[in-house]
């Protein structure tokens, strides 16, 4: 068995879409969704993969625009952290203050993930972490050494929490008290940019490194 994925970055905000999958069995899930759903499913024909889920980080627009095509196309579910329905079903307003443009209605989840859930991928365990700060409901998947972080943890930056549920003082625990106690050889995929790992936050994020302004409050 071997554990691989595929990134995309889709959308105006080039949000980080990813695939994760099992090469033998070929059955994978999609981590995010935010837009161009055309180029994530030229990956998953690509690869022939039997995708049995969309699974997102936090329901901001950036994230899951492209859910509503993937689940017509690939018949598969939607599933979030119940603490972030309230910003899934505002998405049309969210996106029309922040960005200005109309957007479809929003997704409906399927099925909700929770702390301590796991989710099977071809006989790996994805654990599921709630993560607040961010957003209520952001959430972090973990297996192996592979984090995928959403937009609570950046390379040399954290997510913002200025929006709608944002909380500094929750983005700060989590990071600490859940991501920090991960292996320093953790490959962290975020919801934008390029990966880090823990190791290289712990010590060198400005924010909540070791040094960082938000460690010293």
């Amino acid at each position: 068995m071997a554990l691989k994925y595929v990134t995309n970055a889709v959308g105006m905000l080039l949000s980080n879409s990813y695939i994760l999958y099992e090469e033998s069995s070929k059955e994978a899930i999609i981590i995010d969704a935010g837009d161009d759903a055309w180029r994530i499913l030229e990956s998953i024909h690509e690869r022939r993969l039997k995708v049995k889920g969309i699974y997102v980080t936090h329901c901001h627009f950036d994230h899951v625009l492209a859910v509503n095509d993937l689940r017509e196309s690939l018949g598969c579910e939607f599933y979030i952290h119940p603490s972030d329905l309230e910003i899934l079903t505002s998405l049309r307003e969210h996106t029309r203050m922040f960005l200005g443009i109309e957007v479809p209605d929003p997704p409906k989840a399927d099925g909700y993930v929770n702390e301590g859930d796991f989710i099977e991928v071809g006989g790996y365990r994805v654990s599921v972490l709630h993560t607040p700060g961010h957003s209520p409901g952001s959430v972090c998947y973990h297996v192996e050494n592979i984090l995928f972080s959403g937009d609570t943890l950046f390379r040399a930056s954290i997510g913002r929490t200025d929006g709608p549920g944002g909380d500094p003082r929750k983005i700060v625990e989590s990071i600490h008290k859940k991501l920090f106690t991960l292996p320093e050889d953790t490959h962290v995929l975020p919801g934008h940019g390029p990966a880090t790992s823990i190791g290289y936050e712990k010590e060198h994020n400005p924010f909540v490194g070791r040094n960082g302004i938000m460690s010293r409050t």
